[in-house]
């Protein structure tokens, strides 16, 4: 009897009495290989959410030109919204550089005048340029003594916003505020010595799907004037805001324009 009831009385552990056999429970240490696993698939869901947000939504550009002065600099890195215009799936293959077949989405809208729109270069696809639509299919666009007609009226009330000199190119600039009967509101420039005041252009119609696209720098802009129509299938999306910019010519810290970031393109 006594035998039995030391049995029992060494069969205690922490105060709690075990059955013969029974054994402590232990949780299973986490797997270093799990974990690394984990981080993988993580990086890599997220790398494809990335894919897919700049593929069919929103991407990122930098200004390498001037032909959009002052609305955009070079320097300038602005977003630009593919979703409104109706995505445009991929036409490449990257590394590669493989052309494949692509279609695009249905649209929330087109592109009006005085839209600042990223496309497709027609006359080489793999470049993308900016600029700013003038005229869409069916307007006739002419340019009379320097000044800009869209279906025989200036494509806006003129203000004057008067001369700055422009290191960058060592001249001085005229600059003109245009308020056009679409509800956009802009600015242009001139070369101030009377560059354009003898350019002509036209009358020419724009052909249906098709859009004339002009730079805001319209004395220094190689545009619509020198190679044509862009077609609707080359339309990427809508320049929406500069989310940085930094003039490359002074120092890191120094040439942040730090007066341009946030600022929506208009």
């Amino acid at each position: 009897m006594n035998s039995k009831r030391n049995a029992v009385t060494a069969g205690r552990v922490g105060g709690k009495r075990r059955t013969v056999g029974e054994r402590t429970q232990q949780r299973p240490r986490p797997s270093r290989k799990n974990g690394a696993r984990e981080t993988v698939e993580a990086v890599l869901i997220a790398l494809l959410a990335a894919m897919l947000l700049r593929a069919f939504v929103v991407q990122a550009f930098r200004i390498p030109t001037g032909s959009m002065k002052d609305t955009l600099l070079v320097g300038d890195f602005l977003l630009v919204n593919k979703f409104v215009y109706g995505v445009r799936t991929p036409d490449r293959i990257p590394v590669i550089d493989a052309e494949i077949p692509f279609f695009r989405l249905p649209a929330f809208k087109t592109p009006k005048n005085g839209d600042v729109v990223v496309f497709k270069y027609p006359e080489n696809e793999k470049l993308d340029y900016i600029k700013r639509c003038i005229a869409v299919g069916g307007q006739t666009i002419e340019i009379k003594d320097g000044i800009v007609h869209i279906d025989g009226e200036p494509e806006g009330e003129m203000l004057d916003m008067g001369q700055k000199f422009d290191p960058a190119i060592q001249r001085y600039v005229q600059y003109t505020r245009v308020k056009t009967p679409y509800g956009k509101s802009y600015t242009i420039r001139h070369f101030s010595d009377g560059f354009n005041t003898t350019e002509t252009f036209g009358p020419k119609t724009v052909p249906e799907g098709h859009y004339f696209m002009m730079g805001d720098n319209r004395d220094n802009s190689s545009d619509s004037r020198v190679w044509g129509y862009v077609p609707a299938e080359n339309v990427v999306g809508e320049a929406l805001v500069i989310y940085f910019s930094w003039d490359t010519a002074k120092d890191w810290w120094d040439s942040i324009r730090w007066t341009r970031l946030a600022n929506p393109i208009k």
